[in-house]
């Protein structure tokens, strides 16, 4: 499984890319990983989710799971991060 995650946006525009080859993880990081994505219920969320009132200077993300044969991308701003999705947007941002 690989991750690709991307966080654009926010008062200074400084872009944040990571790419995450899950197989490259310690045992207890890739076990994390993997039930957060499951706890997210990623691969059902829709492709884009966004915020009824935007507001500038906000970051977006964009994460993109692929794994075997299916691959998942969403793109969700700041405001509109579903709970169920934070734990995981927290978890990128830590890894280095």
């Amino acid at each position: 499984m690989r991750v690709i995650f991307e966080r654009s946006g926010g008062f200074a525009g400084i872009r944040i890319t990571k790419t995450i080859d899950i197989d490259t993880l310690p045992e207890s990081e890739r076990n994390q990983l993997q039930l957060l994505i499951e706890a997210a219920n990623f691969f059902k969320l829709p492709e884009n989710i966004t915020s009824a009132n935007p507001q500038p200077d906000r970051f977006h993300y964009q994460i993109t799971v692929e794994k075997s044969q299916r691959q998942h991308r969403v793109i969700v701003s700041e405001q509109a991060v579903p709970d169920t999705l934070r734990p995981l947007l927290e978890w990128l941002m830590r890894v280095k």
